[in-house]
């Protein structure tokens, strides 16, 4: 499946359009070099599931937890965000625990998925950016 994303203010809609179309789905893995729009898609889908705190990117910390309400159900639950770009061995991942987060039944959205491919669960989505002008990304989901 491929997406054409026109501008950033397009965002909302395709972040929404990609947890509709995938309602089983907890894990996303995103790639694309730097600066294609894989943080800025991850902060559009925090807010569409109703995260109010900032959502940045954990570069430095790798992983950064939110806490979102579930719209049917008013459970409160959490979202992973991860950023794997600094880890140089898949047992850098295990040490903080990356299995954890992949199979907490969580969303769990990871950038640089890479170094920790053979840990992701079976159905976990694929996506990948590529730019196509200064405002403009293809989303190909894989």
């Amino acid at each position: 499946m491929e997406w054409q994303i026109e501008s950033l203010a397009a965002l909302p809609h395709y972040s929404q359009k990609l947890l509709e179309n995938f309602p089983e789905r907890r894990v996303f893995a995103f790639t694309g070099e730097v600066g294609a729009g894989k943080t800025t898609f991850i902060q559009n889908i925090c807010k569409h599931l109703g995260v109010t705190q900032v959502v940045s990117s954990p570069t430095f910390a790798l992983v950064n937890e939110y806490i979102y309400t579930e719209a049917l159900s008013g459970e409160t639950r959490s979202a992973y965000h991860l950023d794997l770009y600094r880890l140089r061995s898949i047992e850098e991942a295990l040490d903080i625990g990356v299995e954890d987060y992949l199979y907490s039944d969580n969303y769990c959205f990871v950038e640089w998925p890479e170094i920790v491919e053979p840990l992701l669960p079976e159905d976990t989505l694929r996506i990948h950016f590529e730019m196509l002008s200064d405002s403009q990304r293809k989303m190909l989901i894989l």
